[in-house]
């Protein structure tokens, strides 16, 4: 469905382009003598609206943060810019005009130019690193940690290497921004550099679901590459921890050590192995399910399977069952720190094709 506001105004831009070239061939009286001229410049102004307008098209997802960063920037930089001029005017004409006396020279002109013009370079690059920190919103700015509303989740190599993010984001359970720190990422290209075979496919891995996070769509995903000063010779975990705390946002990890030393620092943490036991299937002693039996448990007589989320079901009388899908009923759930253990009693075998 088109955005009837943003088409609108691409029509009345163009029909203001064609205005304006109408203006430059009518105030331009060399123009007046050829008509190739006219129709020259006019579809080169008509052309460079048009460039515009492709160019906003394709570029279709706008982070305002950037945007803003950009404008506020080139704004202090003008300014910066200004107040420099006025203070370097007196220096400049001394230089230029020993005696006190005379016009501008051209050079001083150029002078101003080129300090402008590092002005706003680096007012814009220094907003654009640090634009994480602050938010400089137009037509109004707030000097403000970006804390308010949903706050970042920011991704650790443990969880990118185990892969149940990228589904948890296509799920949009995460409908916040997503950040994956630049140390990350470089210990992750380094596990996947490995000697090891079997290091290296979890690292390949990680970065397969890296750029998948990254293709998709509607997902604010970000690489930081701010090093931030208490950074300095601390281990990757303890940079999480300091960059949390930096951006007031929470740790996605599997990582038990992490989890823990993060809620010792008050950071928030979201555990995938936490969230998956969340979300498994709670049954009740008396219910009853259906279950193939893979192998003989420890004690005598049981047998051991699994559900498909991975949950362990030992079965009382079925290590004779072994290899054989059969009913149970439930007798208790034990929720061990590995995870949900269910216990049931043999009942019955299921016989293929039958229900």
């Amino acid at each position: 469905m088109p955005n009837w506001t943003l088409l609108i105004l691409r029509i009345f831009f163009l029909l203001f382009a064609g205005a304006v070239g109408i203006y430059v061939i009518m105030k331009q009286p060399n123009l007046a003598s050829s008509a190739v001229a006219q129709y020259a410049a006019f579809f080169v102004v008509m052309g460079i609206a048009a460039a515009i307008i492709l160019a906003d098209m394709a570029f279709r997802r706008k982070n305002i943060d950037t945007v803003s960063a950009v404008y506020f920037g080139l704004i202090v930089g003008l300014f910066l810019t200004y107040v420099t001029g006025l203070a370097l005017d007196p220096f400049l004409d001394l230089l230029a005009f020993p005696t006190g006396t005379g016009e501008p020279a051209a050079w001083t002109k150029a002078v101003k130019f080129v300090v402008g013009m590092v002005l706003c370079y680096l007012c814009i690059s220094v907003l654009l690193q640090t634009r994480n920190d602050f938010r400089f919103i137009i037509p109004y700015v707030e000097f403000a940690r970006e804390v308010k509303g949903l706050r970042p989740h920011i991704l650790d190599t443990s969880v990118i290497i185990d892969g149940r993010i990228a589904d948890v984001v296509e799920a949009r359970i995460f409908e916040t921004q997503l950040i994956m720190p630049r140390f990350v990422l470089t210990e992750l290209q380094s596990i996947a550099d490995s000697s090891d075979r079997l290091r290296r496919s979890r690292g390949r891995r990680g970065l397969d679901i890296l750029n998948r996070l990254r293709a998709i769509p509607d997902v604010d995903f970000q690489v930081y590459d701010r090093e931030l000063p208490e950074f300095a010779g601390q281990p990757v975990d303890m940079k999480l921890v300091l960059l949390a705390k930096h951006l007031e946002g929470k740790i996605v990890t599997n990582d038990y050590n992490l989890n823990k030393v993060a809620r010792l620092q008050g950071v928030g943490v979201v555990n995938l192995n936490d969230l998956a036991n969340a979300l498994k299937p709670v049954f009740l002693p008396g219910e009853h399910l259906r279950v193939a039996v893979v192998k003989a448990g420890e004690e005598l007589g049981q047998g051991v399977g699994y559900l498909d989320d991975g949950t362990m079901v030992v079965v009382e009388a079925g290590r004779d069952h072994v290899g054989q899908t059969v009913d149970i009923g439930v007798t208790s759930v034990l929720q061990t720190s590995a995870g949900r253990m269910i216990f049931g009693k043999f009942e019955k075998v299921v016989v293929a094709g039958k229900q």
